[in-house]
């Protein structure tokens, strides 16, 4: 099987997909991973802090073109088959 760039494209967004369909509470706050956790004035975030902010930033950021993406890899899958 030849590795692409057509399907290391789509491996990631897939991976993308997979991040942004998570909820916060309904499965993100039950293992721990809620954005209520509060830290202290001007401490740097760890490492889970990072990885919320990073969800929450795909959650934000990518819904649109998210929706664009996976309508043009399902059209070219379709026409290609």
């Amino acid at each position: 099987m030849v590795v692409s760039l057509y399907n290391l494209f789509e491996a990631l967004l897939l991976c993308i997909n997979a991040v942004a369909v998570l909820h916060e509470e309904r499965f993100l706050a039950k293992v721990g991973w809620g954005r209520d956790q509060s830290r202290g004035f001007g401490e740097e975030p760890g490492v889970k802090g990072q990885m919320m902010n990073l969800i929450h930033s795909i959650r934000t950021v990518m819904r649109i073109p998210l929706i664009f993406l996976n309508g043009v890899v399902i059209v070219f899958k379709l026409l290609l088959g």
